[in-house]
């Protein structure tokens, strides 16, 4: 996935329709935050590499459309589309370039392929994985099981637990830095991709439910912002 910066001499009135104080906020807001690239997957390359574990974890959490999205990045117009972002209930409006956004969670699904449903996991919400052992599970994705834990890291774990964390920490869940070692939270949607359950959970206490697996809401926006 490629970013391409655009020119600001000249552009912030087209980009902010000559609003002065959005401006002034737009160029307050970038000097201090910066724009995750965002990271993908080919599930083609997982396939050549022989993969196919993983391959068909990432197929059973639907994840496919998601992580294998392709195309150029505007980083700039990222931070405009965030200055400008306000809520209407579930509906995210902006304004960029003369143009008005409206993105709504059909829009958003039907762009990315994820749904609103499933086990909602994000941090001080993990109660809902009763079974999980933070320790006991990340000993089992250790070559070495009993070697000594100092830490989280992803150093020591076996090649598809070891892709699954780089693709928690870098995709699903991004951030600035420190991929290399795992939260809890980190652990606990590695742990629901590894092994999926017989429940597909409605986050949305809809009473929908089907057989078959455990499949995971994503708490995720358009592009993340490293603070």
């Amino acid at each position: 996935m490629k970013t391409r910066a655009v020119r600001r001499s000249g552009k912030l009135e087209s980009w902010f329709s000559s609003d002065i104080d959005l401006i002034n906020k737009y160029l307050q807001e970038s000097t201090r935050k910066m724009i995750n690239t965002p990271k993908v997957i080919s599930f083609n390359w997982l396939k050549e590499q022989k993969l196919m574990e993983v391959r068909r974890l990432l197929k059973v959490q639907m994840r496919r459309r998601f992580l294998d999205m392709s195309g150029k990045i505007y980083p700039d117009l990222v931070k405009v589309f965030y200055t400008n972002l306000q809520f209407n209930g579930d509906t995210l409006l902006s304004h960029v370039k003369w143009g008005n956004l409206e993105i709504t969670n059909e829009v958003w699904t039907a762009f990315t392929g994820l749904k609103f449903s499933g086990l909602r996991i994000n941090k001080g919400n993990i109660g809902a994985v009763d079974e999980f052992n933070k320790m006991q599970f990340y000993k089992s994705c250790l070559k070495n099981p009993l070697s000594r834990v100092k830490s989280f890291s992803v150093g020591g774990l076996k090649l598809s637990e070891r892709l699954v964390a780089f693709i928690v920490s870098w995709i699903l869940t991004p951030r600035g830095s420190n991929h290399s070692t795992l939260s809890k939270e980190d652990l606990v949607l590695i742990y629901c991709i590894i092994n999926p359950s017989q429940d597909k959970l409605d986050s949305n206490n809809q009473g929908s439910y089907a057989e078959g697996h455990k499949v995971m809401w994503f708490s995720l926006s358009l592009c993340h912002f490293n603070y």
